[in-house]
């Protein structure tokens, strides 16, 4: 199977020597990307029953930063060229939407790593990065207000030896060569950190500025643990690797929209707008804060859903104005990963991942939180 997966990304349909290949029935057939995607390898979420099974003693831990996840590869085409590609986790490649970073890669090699934004040395939000992702026209302001860096995991190849089959201190060793031999203030090494046992990791999660992080702290998302022996395998296998993200933000927000969802959801009503309330000439109003269609269970749906159909207000095209008044509504605790300033929300701040948390039915809207909240969490 890899074999296969090095080889098919650089042909085209309709495969013919591909499956040839494959039965037996002709030889390998040669690609023409010399720098081909490997399948990602993924974390579980670990949960606190998790750590009762688990040594510490045979895991390394990482910071697990708030970026996007990409693949650096760089070879040699058949003319001696050489070749660099940038891809996301998914293997789409993003290679022209980073020119910046493809003079780093002097010599053959596949990082596994995070795209970042770095100014003077600090690491940037994600809604910093945001502004350099899926952009059609790369300008040299562009480029320069939001230089694009990446902190290296892994790496998955040197050379033309593939690494993946070496435990992950084998791979971090050369990696740190790696990285060194590039001498690039554009690719970095993702620091390690420093934990004998659970207690000590759960207070560096906590506090990622006093145990290492400094002043990056604000751009990490929690810790991946990884086993020590652990090879580099595509997929999500369960045990080697976990990811241990930092305790959401959490608010009540009421109910103020509704569409339905897509494939099984189609028949529900299962895409909510929530909002807080604002001060205004008026007197207190909510303002939508953010939008949100997952965290709840398959029951807890039917139950918003017979609340939406009965409590509809209004209707805008597909969506449904549900009512949310300081008395009658309905209450979400919303949890969410972060906040930013946005022109685009009537209420000033967006919300990065937000999902349903849990429903309030015990709380009147009234008791819904203010915009102050999201402000002094901004500030803060």
């Amino acid at each position: 199977m890899t074999d296969v997966e090095l080889v098919w990304p650089g042909l085209e349909p309709p495969y013919e020597t591909l499956f040839r290949w494959l039965e037996g029935e002709g030889e390998a057939p040669e690609s023409n990307n010399p720098v081909s995607f490997r399948p990602v390898m993924l974390a579980h979420a670990i949960e606190e029953v998790d750590f009762e099974k688990l040594d510490p003693s045979d895991f390394a831990a990482e910071w697990k930063w708030d970026g996007i996840r990409i693949q650096a590869a760089s070879g040699l085409d058949k003319s001696g060229n050489r070749v660099t590609r940038l891809y996301s986790r998914t293997g789409e490649e993003i290679t022209r939407s980073f020119p910046d970073l493809l003079p780093a890669f002097k010599q053959d090699g596949v990082i596994d790593g995070e795209l970042l934004i770095l100014r003077e040395g600090r690491v940037q939000s994600f809604n910093v990065l945001q502004q350099r992702l899926n952009r059609k026209t790369i300008s040299s302001k562009l480029l320069e207000e939001f230089p694009a860096h990446i902190r290296a995991y892994d790496l998955l190849a040197e050379g033309e030896e593939d690494l993946r089959d070496l435990p992950l201190t084998r791979r971090r060793e050369r990696l740190e060569r790696y990285v060194k031999s590039l001498n690039d203030n554009r690719i970095d090494l993702s620091p390690m950190v420093g934990f004998d046992n659970w207690d000590t990791l759960t207070q560096a999660r906590s506090d990622p500025r006093s145990h290492g992080a400094g002043d990056d702290a604000d751009a990490v998302e929690g810790v991946m643990l990884k086993r020590r022996d652990a090879i580099y395998q595509p997929g999500r296998p369960r045990g080697p690797w976990w990811k241990w993200k930092r305790d959401p933000k959490v608010i009540d927000a009421v109910l103020m929209y509704a569409q339905r969802g897509h494939g099984k959801r189609s028949s529900f009503y299962s895409d909510y707008t929530f909002g807080v309330w604002s001060n205004s000439e008026e007197g207190e109003r909510l303002v939508p804060v953010g939008k949100a269609y997952f965290g709840f269970t398959d029951e807890e749906l039917k139950e918003i859903d017979r609340f939406v159909r009965r409590n509809t207000v209004n209707k805008f095209g597909p969506v449904r104005e549900i009512t949310h008044e300081p008395h009658k509504g309905l209450v979400f605790e919303v949890a969410f990963e972060g906040l930013a300033r946005s022109a685009r929300h009537k209420s000033g701040v967006a919300m990065r991942f937000p999902r349903i948390n849990r429903l309030r039915w015990d709380k009147e809207p009234r008791d819904a939180d203010r915009i102050a909240v999201l402000e002094a969490m901004l500030e803060s």
